[in-house]
């Protein structure tokens, strides 16, 4: 699907979405491995909980556009919060990994009239004092697949094995990636998600090598009244690796109605 989505300071564009399930809604944001790293799992919530799953993909992966002006975090969550006036939704549970899982941040930040809930699994965006970031733009992508799973040897990706329109669709991912996300972290975030007054789940991969757990540790003081779950036996992308276990832990929380 489809949707024509005016933005403040960015302008007119379209925007690639899925929908599946029926129920209140779930608008799911992926992170740097594109769309398909959380759409297997949007399918399992809308199968399992009473939830309607709007998965959208971010201007410049995939092989969609980008316009130059959409080159920050902040700039995706003004397309969102445009997308959802646009479906008149309201009560929205956002659920976002990696930089989706910021992305979400800054949408709550951006359109609390619009999210009652918020589910940030792995998310990029906060500097932690004492832990970095690992630079995954200088990474080969064996080193990203290494660093990303509890059990890497599952998800291995051969780099000799990839076609060269598969290669060029991950470099562009990556670009768009650096663009939006600059070094994955952001100063001003922490101070400001204080402000955030809706219920938040926390959820981290207990062998996440990209963002370790005292990233997500961060954003639960960071947030009021938020809640921290270490997944067992995932790494940066629970939803790929551990999806069951997942579903167990956040669905519930998103079917539940009411924003409190």
């Amino acid at each position: 699907m489809i949707a024509t989505v005016d933005a403040e300071g960015i302008g007119t564009l379209e925007l690639t979405y899925t929908e599946r399930g029926a129920g209140v809604p779930v608008l799911l944001l992926h992170g740097g491995a594109g769309p398909i790293s959380v759409a297997p799992w949007g399918e399992l919530l809308a199968r399992t909980y009473p939830v309607r799953v709007i998965t959208p993909t971010h201007p410049g992966f995939a092989g969609t556009a980008r316009p130059a002006a959409l080159a920050s975090i902040g700039a995706v969550a003004r397309v969102y919060a445009a997308f959802l006036d646009g479906l008149g939704l309201e009560g929205v549970r956002v659920v976002g990994n990696s930089v989706g899982g910021w992305i979400a941040a800054e949408l709550a930040l951006a359109a609390p009239h619009r999210v009652a809930r918020l589910v940030i699994i792995d998310a990029a965006g906060l500097d932690v004092p004492g832990h970095a970031v690992a630079d995954v733009f200088s990474m080969p992508i064996d080193e990203i697949s290494r660093r990303s799973y509890h059990d890497p040897a599952r998800f291995r990706i051969d780099p000799s094995k990839l076609t060269p329109e598969l290669k060029a669709g991950l470099a562009a991912n990556m670009a768009t990636l650096k663009v939006l996300s600059g070094n994955m972290t952001d100063p001003t975030l922490g101070p400001r998600l204080s402000r955030l007054r809706l219920p938040t789940m926390v959820l981290w991969g207990e062998s996440d090598g990209i963002m370790d757990p005292e990233f997500g540790h961060a954003y639960a003081r960071a947030i009021p009244g938020a809640t921290f779950h270490l997944v067992r036996g995932a790494g940066h992308l629970p939803q790929v690796e551990t999806p069951e276990a997942l579903a167990e832990l956040a669905g519930p929380f998103l079917a539940e109605r009411g924003s409190a």
